[in-house]
């Protein structure tokens, strides 16, 4: 009874296009976790 779901074995291609998904939207939310902590600190420290 073994099924393949596809849980751990990716094709090539579909590992490429989720790692180029995580860099897309990982970049804007890294800058806006860092713009986030700049601003916070601005209002915490004046």
């Amino acid at each position: 009874m073994s099924s393949d779901s596809g849980s751990s074995s990716s094709p090539p291609a579909r590992r490429g296009l989720i790692a180029f998904a995580w860099v897309w939207v990982g970049i804007p939310l890294a800058y806006g976790l860092y713009e986030l902590v700049q601003k916070a600190t601005q209002l915490f420290t004046g």
